[in-house]
């Protein structure tokens, strides 16, 4: 310890001055009222005060320290010798904090909690003490077993006795992703956004699946029924530069991003949750209160097994730009408002897209096989927050464009679709209660020159159980009406009847959505939340499933969706998650006239185990 630390300590130590004369007799004398009170009893009790008694002071500590010698004043030392103060690494000078590198908890400089020391890394483009370094690194195991109607191969099955349209339903899955992300960042971040930022995220995922027919993974018949595929994917790559002139007393701030970026464009993740190539201007007003964004992204392609960023293969035509504002306490205290416009405009009419599987993707095999571009608008509002003592989350969205030619009549069509979704919750101590509903339209007429079927751009939504839920977690193919074509999209509530939602075209003739739902969370602990979810599921039009499927008619009722799942944090940390769910469709008249199979199979279900490892 530097003598010029231990005279401060002492001096921190000391204790306060004794009153001088003049002081003591500026202290107020004591009041009549003061005299007739009588004497408190002295009595103490073990562990607590009496109001109004003061015990004795103990007798007074003289310190003789002979020969002692003042500590030099700070004009004694060379100035190249004074130590200059360092708040992060105080308390380990101290011996109270030893830094360890694969200790996530405590504090670390690779996990930001301290700045960088610039003579340990010379070669490092920095100048200032204001440099920050963060390392995050995630281990996500999925495995999932689960039944769904798969259609049998035209030309050749795994079982020679397999001769209905549906085999086997039985298949599984498991997924492990490793994420390594490192951030660079410049300022101070305790109340305010970094000066600026560099980041980089990769995500390598090695998957295996296994299906109990072909064709189902493969286009080749040849191919078997099972597939290890591996992929690296650069999910997030962007410098972020904050505009220091615009900063004000509540740190409100102005940024600008520039490169793959995440980004929701509401609240849950119902029309555009991803990570893309873009560049967003956003910041906030009015003591945080204002929020905005502007932005523009280039779509990137994705990887069609893992669903991760593409980036060695030309980006996609097409184009999304984005532009919301927030205000809290709109339109009433304890709710934020926020308005939104979106445009998307496609060019791949004249895109011809294979995934890596031999399925095309664009364009979708469905109605005429021709290509398609389309322009569409979305305005939209969503609200999050509280009325009273309920949470209520809420989104609506009208859609409006130009489909520039629909698969059923190869003439350009409009595009009017709605879309609306709410979520309330009641919280009663350790649980909450909740109800959710959604909207989605479908299309009424396949053959005029209106698409009133409501899809997203690439939704990931957080609402009615999420993927705990079967209908949200599974991806349902559509045998019979179209070519590697899905009923709904993994990850999703909407029936877009796409490709896939990360390769695929956005679909305006779909059969739309209704649900109901309700569910609950129990924190039986702070380490173990249970929670559970049913829902009701219908289609909203089957004009267009009916066209595609030559039938003359298909009831909407889809099924109930039932599920439960139980999120361990051994820990109290998210550094260590362990979830397990369980989901099942009890299909409806609508689901078993689509997939009606010899087994007359009326019950799906699907099983969920994730770890999720953090540093």
């Amino acid at each position: 310890m530097t003598p010029l630390l231990t005279a401060l300590l002492l001096a921190q130590t000391a204790p306060p001055p004794a009153a001088t004369p003049d002081e003591q007799a500026q202290e107020t004398p004591p009041q009549d009222w003061e005299q007739d009170v009588p004497p408190v009893d002295p009595e103490i009790i073990d562990g607590r005060e009496r109001p109004g008694y003061k015990a004795p002071l103990p007798d007074k500590v003289d310190q003789e320290n002979q020969g002692a010698v003042r500590a030099p004043p700070p004009q004694a030392f060379p100035t190249d010798q004074i130590p200059i103060p360092d708040r992060w690494r105080l308390i380990e000078s101290l011996g109270l904090v030893k830094e360890k590198l694969l200790d996530p908890y405590n504090q670390n400089t690779y996990k930001g909690d301290r700045p960088i020391n610039r003579a340990k890394v010379p070669w490092l483009p920095i100048k200032g003490d204001d440099w920050f370094f963060v390392a995050n690194l995630i281990s996500d195991s999925v495995y999932e077993p689960r039944t769904f109607p798969t259609p049998v191969g035209v030309q050749t099955t795994e079982d020679p006795d397999r001769t209905d349209v549906f085999g086997h339903d039985f298949s599984q899955v498991f997924s492990q992703t490793f994420i390594a992300g490192f951030a660079l960042l410049k300022g101070s971040t305790t109340f305010k956004p970094p000066s600026i930022e560099y980041r980089l995220t990769l995500a390598y995922n090695v998957n295996y699946v296994d299906v109990p027919e072909r064709r189902v993974l493969f286009v080749e018949p040849s191919r078997p029924s099972h597939r290890l595929d591996q992929f690296l994917g650069v999910q997030e790559a962007f410098v972020d530069y904050h505009f220091g002139q615009f900063d004000t007393e509540r740190f409100d701030f102005i940024s600008v991003r520039a490169g793959i970026q995440p980004f929701q464009s509401d609240f849950r993740g119902f029309l555009f949750n991803d990570q893309q190539l873009g560049v967003r201007l956003f910041g906030s007003r009015d003591n945080n209160r204002f929020q905005f964004n502007l932005g523009a992204f280039w779509r990137l392609e994705k990887d069609t097994n893992s669903g991760l960023n593409a980036i060695l293969r030309s980006p996609r035509d097409d184009l999304v730009f984005v532009a919301n504002a927030y205000r809290q306490d709109f339109l009433i205290p304890a709710l934020t408002s926020q308005i939104t416009v979106v445009y998307n405009r496609n060019r791949e009419a004249d895109d011809v897209q294979i995934d890596t599987n031999g399925f095309p993707v664009r364009p979708a095999l469905l109605g005429t096989l021709r290509g398609r571009e389309y322009d569409v608008a979305y305005l939209g509002y969503n609200v999050d927050g509280r009325l009273g003592r309920v949470n209520l989350t809420g989104s609506f969205y009208w859609a409006l464009g130009e489909d520039r030619n629909s698969f059923f009549t190869d003439r350009p069509a409009d595009i009017d679709a709605q879309f609306a979704a709410v979520e309330a919750s009641y919280d009663k101590d350790w649980m909450r209660f909740r109800l959710s509903g959604a909207y989605a339209s479908g299309d009424s007429d396949p053959y005029d020159d209106k698409e009133g079927g409501f899809d997203a751009i690439f939704e990931n939504p957080v609402f009615a159980g999420a993927d705990t839920s079967y209908w949200i977690r599974q991806t349902i193919p559509f045998a019979g009406g179209g070519r590697a074509i899905a009923v709904n999209g993994r990850n999703g509530i909407l029936n877009s009847l796409r490709s896939s939602k990360e390769q695929g075209q956005s679909n305006f003739n779909n059969p739309g959505l209704m649900l109901l739902g309700a569910g609950a969370d129990f924190y039986l602990t702070p380490e173990l939340r249970v929670s559970a979810n049913a829902n009701h599921l219908w289609f909203e039009n089957t004009s267009n499933l009916q066209a595609l499927r030559n039938e003359g008619s298909i009831p909407k009722d889809i099924g109930f969706d039932l599920s439960a799942s139980a999120i361990w944090r051994p820990k109290a940390t998210q550094n260590i998650v362990v979830r397990l769910s369980a989901a099942s469709l009890l299909a409806g008249d609508g689901f078993r006239d689509l997939f009606d199979n010899l087994g007359g199979q009326k019950e799906y279900f699907s099983v969920l185990a994730n770890l999720v490892l953090s540093y």
